[in-house]
């Protein structure tokens, strides 16, 4: 049930700022800022300079009031606005005061959620509301930006359309069989349906190349023991994170930093030298290091120019050629010493040292994070919207056999389940959405 009390919080994160912002939403928002404003009225969306006062007639602080009334406001209920000089005590001040005269906490969320509720977001724009809050790079920001503008919600409704339009006519080809129907209705369908498979398909393997954009792509370090991963780490974070040792084995456990290379954030992963290992420590190590390949975006794979390919190397050439689908970097590092390494054994490889110049190495991950972030394609930003594109591109798929042998009931039920699904990213789907344009399109029940 939708609670219409009016909700209070401070929208602004905690600790000293020049302005804190408090916020006020629901049915009493403006009685409440005129009672602590002392004010006999506020003119929507004019910043009011205005001194606030708490029920002992004490001036609490001097604030820009901001009135949005419903509908106009991102709630889509009345919103008041007091900016307020910066620091938890004034604001705080101000939030007990309006819950005084009536006001509560807001819930996590629930400005938002109010904001769906009262049609002025869909499910789309609230996660990526959310996720904006929280993006660490450029990309991430400029890609939310393009959700918050309704690219999702139009890619949704595209769609939705399609598969209501295919729904429609099957429901009238059930029950009223005797109504003249377009002699192409049914070629029509599977022409839309094969269109809405590649288009699902692209998008799912976009958002598969591209989903390290919000929480940062992953880069592991793999390579035997003492090839210079660590030395590598330190390198990239201009610190010394990492501890270098001649000894094998110093590393016994991944260790995971995060660093910008040009717009990117990138979650860097050193692994524990891949090796036969009898320490049962060191065994649990390398097991890490084989599973954080797994989950990596890009793999940089380490050699030492400066000593003779072993079979340490060769399990390391082995696990890079059995990830073929995954961004490989090849490094042939301590080019600074004596070549001892075989070069014919890897391809396509960059030689360095890390412990003079790196620049090749971070224009080559940049490069590649460029040719994944850089793309007009849509992209879906959580594990929801995957799943969701996931099922409604599983269900279409299943209908094409029911479709193709008349089986009318059965292909309606995967038809239905893959619209429920896909309206699960913006707005679940209502069956009268279906009968509307059954009766709209076709005249029916006349």
């Amino acid at each position: 049930m939708f609670d219409d009390n009016t909700i209070v919080a401070i929208a602004t994160a905690n600790g000293i700022g020049s302005i804190s912002i408090v916020r006020l939403s629901g049915v009493n928002a403006l009685e409440i800022a005129l009672k602590i404003s002392k004010k006999s009225n506020f003119q929507p969306r004019l910043a009011t300079l205005s001194s606030l006062y708490s029920k002992k007639d004490e001036v609490i602080d001097e604030a820009l009031v901001l009135y949005f009334k419903a509908p106009f406001s991102f709630t889509g209920e009345d919103v008041i606005e007091f900016q307020c000089h910066g620091g938890v005590a004034i604001a705080n001040m101000i939030v007990n005061e309006t819950i005084n005269h009536g006001a509560r906490f807001a819930s996590p969320g629930e400005f938002s959620k109010r904001a769906f509720l009262n049609n002025k977001i869909d499910l789309s724009k609230a996660e990526a509301i959310s996720k904006i809050i929280e993006a660490r790079s450029v990309d991430a920001v400029k890609l939310l930006a393009r959700q918050l503008k309704g690219e999702l919600t139009s890619f949704v409704n595209d769609i939705r359309e399609d598969l209501l339009f295919m729904l429609a006519y099957t429901e009238v080809s059930i029950d009223y069989a005797e109504d003249d129907l377009p002699s192409d209705i049914f070629e029509q369908i599977k022409n839309k349906m094969d269109k809405i498979i590649v288009k699902l398909s692209n998008t799912l393997d976009a958002s598969k190349r591209r989903e390290g954009m919000i929480e940062g792509f992953k880069v592991a370090i793999i390579g035997k023991p003492n090839v210079g991963k660590s030395s590598l780490l330190n390198k990239l974070l201009n610190y010394d994170r990492a501890i270098i040792s001649d000894i094998a084995g110093t590393t016994r456990d991944t260790i995971e930093e995060s660093v910008k290379i040009g717009t990117h954030i990138i979650k860097i992963v050193d692994t524990a030298g891949i090796r036969d290992a009898s320490d049962v420590i060191e065994k649990i190590g390398i097991e890490k290091s084989i599973e954080a390949i797994n989950e990596a975006d890009i793999v940089i794979a380490l050699f030492d120019n400066s000593k003779t390919c072993d079979s340490e190397d060769e399990k390391i050439i082995d696990l890079i050629s059995s990830n073929k689908e995954k961004e490989i970097i090849k490094v042939l590092n301590k080019s600074d010493l004596e070549n001892s390494f075989d070069k014919s054994l890897i391809s396509d490889f960059i030689e360095l040292s890390t412990k003079q110049d790196i620049n090749p190495l971070i224009k080559n991950i940049e490069t590649i994070l460029d040719s994944n972030t850089h793309s007009d394609e849509m992209t879906l930003v959580s594990k929801r919207q995957v799943s969701s594109v996931e099922l409604t591109l599983s269900h279409i798929e299943q209908s094409i056999m029911p479709l193709d042998s008349g089986e009318l009931e059965f292909f309606a039920h995967h038809i239905t389940e893959a619209l429920e699904n896909i309206s699960n990213i913006t707005r679940p789907y209502e069956n009268d959405q279906m009968l509307d344009v059954m009766f709209g399109e076709f005249c029916l029940g006349k």
